[in-house]
């Protein structure tokens, strides 16, 4: 199984991630990884802590010239705002000014966490709680993208709503949407829809507010058969819905037609069952969409707990950001008198990040299932088996 592990504060000195169970053999470089961490960093209405990071991770273990070694791989982000928090973030004594907070900020883990761990000073909780974490995520998440790529299976993203301004889905290949997105500042594959998104972006700084919306994530080349129906914790669509809920700001998620299937007659959501003969080959493997196939995708790509072949389809929906620069009321925690919330320095909308973020999640999640199907020490050792298991259903 693949894991890892994240560490570092918002205004620390780095961040931190140890991947474990990447095969041996897998072609990774840095400039791949600090690729996905720019993308991570862009968008229209991204806030000033963007304007003084410039994301690069710096490979610590786990690859020697170029290739994963099989051992864990350690991942190093510096933060260069470190040099005017090191007296107030100092694993040491702190000197001078602090930067305690004790207003804590409605809808931000503050109080919570300040009652969970004892703390008075709500900067030790929100440090940590920040989505500035997420850039250890996506730069293991580049990791499992590239082992994807090895079987043929891309993940893409895009945003399809913010602020109420929705996208409409083309029926366009996703990989020509992404590309259309990735030309995008907002990561939206229509023009009409960003121009309209910004000025909804523009009013909510103005207003001193800010906003949400909702993106989506496309995984093709998925084969049949990764995650199972036999245990709960091993149904994919479930290690999927984590993995996205996990990210700071996610309030719901959705996979193929999701909640319209509330409203919707059985015959209108099921996806009839075809069958045909023949394919070509994809990198020396024969396509993951297997002989029985879906003229629908209402499932999303999942039936059971299991991908069935088809494109893994999900949906997630990113509250607006808590924090906002015409601050909400709240109580100091020590006075107990109220006061507007603090404002740390924050972004109008980072929907787009978001998408690039949950990417990296959904790819490190389809890479742990793939391995837990396929195993394998080394890359090579893995393609034997899947080559073995294609084989294995070419037969119906």
């Amino acid at each position: 199984m693949l894991r890892y592990l994240t560490s570092g504060e918002s205004h620390g000195k780095a961040l931190m991630a140890i991947l474990e169970g990447m095969p041996s053999g897998l072609a990774i470089s840095s400039s791949f990884i600090n690729g996905e961490l720019k993308r991570r960093q862009s968008g229209y209405g991204r806030g000033g802590r963007m304007r003084i990071e410039s994301d690069r991770a710096e490979i610590i273990s786990g690859i020697r010239g170029g290739l994963t070694l099989g051992s864990p791989i350690g991942l190093l982000i510096n933060n260069r705002d470190w040099e005017n928090w090191k007296d107030a973030m100092s694993p040491g004594a702190v000197t001078g000014d602090s930067r305690a907070v004790t207003r804590p900020r409605p809808g931000h883990a503050d109080l919570t966490g300040g009652l969970k761990y004892d703390h008075t000073d709500l900067r030790n909780i929100l440090e940590r709680s920040s989505a500035r974490e997420t850039a250890a995520r996506v730069a293991v998440g580049a990791v499992a993208k590239r082992l994807l790529e090895e079987f043929g299976i891309e993940v893409y993203s895009w945003v399809t709503n913010i602020g109420g301004v929705e996208w409409k889905a083309s029926h366009d290949k996703p990989g020509r949407i992404f590309e259309m997105a990735e030309a995008s500042d907002l990561r939206c594959p229509d023009a009409k829809a960003t121009d309209e998104m910004k000025k909804r972006i523009d009013r909510a700084r103005k207003d001193g507010d800010s906003l949400g919306g909702i993106f989506e994530v496309v995984a093709v080349g998925v084969p049949p058969g990764l995650g199972s129906h036999v245990q709960w914790d091993r149904k994919l669509d479930g290690r999927l819905a984590q993995a996205l809920m996990s990210i700071q700001a996610i309030k719901g998620v959705e996979a193929g037609v999701g909640f319209r299937a509330g409203a919707l007659p059985g015959s209108r959501v099921h996806d009839e069952i075809f069958y045909k003969r023949g394919g070509t080959k994809v990198r020396g493997f024969w396509p993951q969409t297997p002989r029985f196939f879906r003229k629908t995708n209402n499932a999303g790509g999942i039936e059971g707990g299991m991908s069935n072949g088809e494109p893994v389809v999900l949906r997630a929906v990113m509250k607006p950001i808590p924090t906002l620069y015409k601050p909400l009321r709240s109580i100091d925690i020590q006075t107990k008198r109220p006061f507007k919330a603090s404002v740390e320095r924050s972004d109008i909308c980072a929907v787009p990040a978001a998408a690039v973020i949950a990417e990296g999640a959904v790819a490190f999640e389809l890479a742990n299932a793939f391995i837990d199907k396929f195993g394998g020490d080394s890359v090579a050792e893995t393609g034997r088996n899947y080559r073995g298991y294609l084989k294995q259903i070419s037969v119906y």
